[in-house]
């Protein structure tokens, strides 16, 4: 394969497969093309290294001896370890393919293939894991600055988040139980503390999470 001059998008790239050949050949062409590479023989090898960095890809064989390619890619699932995966097999069917997209896989390649089709599908790959990187990190420091209020603001914040009808300090006070001069105080302290200017910022912080901050009816 010719060296090509490309810049190669962050990233680890790990490689399963049990023939040593393939893992080779893969490997030396995607370092000369600048992607960082680690290579495994099997699955039990490979998630005995990965530390669950979600940066990076995975091109796993389905065909491997003990745990397959596709238990490897159950496993991930259940262990909530977003890692995109493009399956390499030279033996798999219909259903092992079909069962593979369905559980994530960015795409089943047979051998053999087009190096320059995997490389393609690895760009895609690695810009679809720098994507998740970067909703995971915006989700971190939304929790983080959720974290920092306390019982009663995130009452209040739940409050607002749960009805953007009802957002004077007079409703918010009627609804739960507290005087209006308390909403104004702890509202302000919201903005504050979650470093944004309005409650349509806050529902944006909100929508980073899984689960925004409920009202509690906490003093």
């Amino acid at each position: 394969m010719a060296e090509e001059n490309t810049t190669a998008p962050a990233g680890t790239v790990y490689i399963v497969d049990d023939d040593p050949d393939i893992r080779s050949s893969l490997s030396r062409a995607l370092r000369v093309r600048g992607y960082a590479v680690e290579s495994f023989d099997s699955a039990a090898g490979f998630l005995e290294s990965y530390d669950g960095n979600p940066h990076g890809c995975l091109i796993l064989d389905q065909g491997l001896p003990g745990m397959t390619g596709l238990e490897l890619q159950k496993y991930l699932n259940q262990e909530s370890r977003a890692l995109p995966i493009i399956f390499i097999t030279g033996h798999g069917g219909v259903p092992e393919s079909v069962q593979a997209i369905k559980g994530g896989a960015l795409d089943f390649l047979e051998k053999p293939f087009r190096q320059s089709e995997l490389i393609e599908r690895i760009n895609t790959a690695l810009e679809s894991a720098e994507r998740l990187m970067q909703v995971e990190n915006q989700s971190r420091d939304a929790r983080s600055k959720l974290e920092r209020l306390t019982p009663r603001e995130r009452e209040i914040a739940g409050y607002m988040l749960a009805n953007p009808g009802d957002l004077s300090s007079k409703g918010i006070a009627r609804a739960l139980d507290i005087s209006p001069r308390t909403v104004d105080h702890h509202r302000a302290r919201i903005l504050e503390k979650l470093q944004i200017g309005s409650v349509a910022e806050l529902i944006d912080l909100a929508r980073r999470l899984n689960n925004p901050p409920v009202a509690s009816r906490e003093v």
